[in-house]
């Protein structure tokens, strides 16, 4: 077997931390099939430790929003044009795109000239918004691989062939932290009720949820005597002051969602994690309102949390933009700290999420697809 292995280059991108994530873990997959693969492109710390020649970092590439974006138009420009410059010096194999789909499917259209084969892993949500992107994988993608259930039937049923690999947060790691670990790191009691604060993993999102983040936390303080909050800080964002004692948690986030009591939480992958981990949580986001604005008109989900989506119906709460107030935070969350009807039933939802997202395995079924392309030409 290894006299057939030859040395492959590979241009990956991800932009945000979650991609980071899910890119270190691709390439690990990969180099395990072939340990003559290579890495050049974006990314972030993981994918920097599974040996990725890194042109940008993520946290320099983390834009959301459509008026930031306009905000970021130069930069984001200059990172195309290097990474475009780069692919035709390199001339790799093939090209990994990890989700980031407003940079992605862009360099994936200036490629075309470049013959070379493009993956996508972590498909764009089409489903949701902006479906007329489907023409740029009619054109673009040379193969798709989906982490959602339901997306490899809607891919499919509109030209695009797709696999479903399962997702990653089947693979349920061991914690590195346990819960005694976590108590005696903080200084908490286990009678101690946990506030997890998971305020987002971009800078602009921080100063967006923030300040209804912490008053929501001090209104519950008031309340509750032996409620603690403490926050899942990301790497690469700066958080503001405080009037109450909030501790911080920047080594071990999941740790901080796997032993909270319950968690408010800024829309995104932080959302499902929880329930992956089975911490009850309330859903929240806030654009700036230009940003939200163009982002209702366009969004045809039904719903914002990736939870609700894979369930079909609502079992977190979810408070968007104006309605992402202290008192509709602060309500919503009282009962999911006592052992609440709405607390049991919310976990009984978190179940049936769980058992939806496939088998493990996910990360080695992806990379043996992409490899098989590759190879095959």
């Amino acid at each position: 077997m290894k006299d057939k292995l030859k040395k492959t280059t590979f241009f990956i991108v991800a932009g945000e931390s979650s991609g980071d994530l899910h890119g270190a873990k691709l390439m690990r997959a990969m180099k395990k099939n072939n340990p003559l693969s290579s890495f050049v492109g974006l990314g972030g710390d993981g994918m920097v430790a599974e040996g990725l020649d890194k042109m940008y970092h993520t946290d320099e590439l983390a834009i959301m929003g459509f008026s930031e974006v306009v905000k970021h138009l130069p930069f984001m420009l200059n990172v195309m044009g290097e990474s475009l410059g780069r692919l035709r010096q390199l001339r790799p194999d093939r090209i990994i795109l990890i989700d980031y789909p407003g940079f992605n499917l862009r360099l994936a259209k200036n490629c075309q000239r470049l013959n070379i084969p493009i993956s996508y892993f972590i498909l764009p949500q089409l489903w949701a918004w902006k479906e007329n992107r489907i023409k740029s994988f009619h054109k673009y993608i040379d193969q798709s691989l989906c982490i959602f259930p339901f997306e490899q039937g809607w891919f499919e049923s509109r030209g695009v062939s797709a696999n479903y690999v399962g997702h990653p947060f089947s693979e349920i790691e061991k914690l590195k932290t346990n819960k005694l670990q976590f108590l005696n790191k903080h200084d908490l009691k286990k009678t101690d009720k946990i506030l997890t604060l998971l305020p987002g993993s971009r800078q602009q999102e921080i100063d967006h949820h923030w300040p209804v983040f912490i008053e929501t936390a001090q209104a519950l303080c008031q309340d509750i005597p032996n409620l603690k909050v403490i926050v899942g800080k990301s790497s690469g964002v700066s958080l503001p002051g405080s009037r109450i004692e909030i501790l911080i948690e920047k080594d071990d986030v999941r740790a901080a969602m796997a032993h909270g009591t319950v968690a408010l939480t800024a829309s995104g992958t932080a959302t499902l994690e929880c329930a992956v981990l089975d911490t009850p949580e309330i859903v929240c986001y806030k654009m700036s309102s230009l940003s939200g604005f163009i982002a209702k008109r366009l969004n045809k989900s039904p719903f914002a949390a990736m939870v609700n989506i894979i369930a079909g119906r609502k079992i977190v709460p979810e408070f968007l933009q104006n309605d992402m107030t202290v008192n509709n935070l602060v309500g919503a969350i009282k009962p999911l700290l006592k052992n609440s009807q709405k607390r049991r039933t919310m976990l009984k939802g978190f179940d049936e999420v769980r058992r939806s997202l496939g088998l493990p395995g996910v990360y080695d079924r992806a990379a043996t697809l992409i490899l098989k392309r590759t190879n095959n030409g």
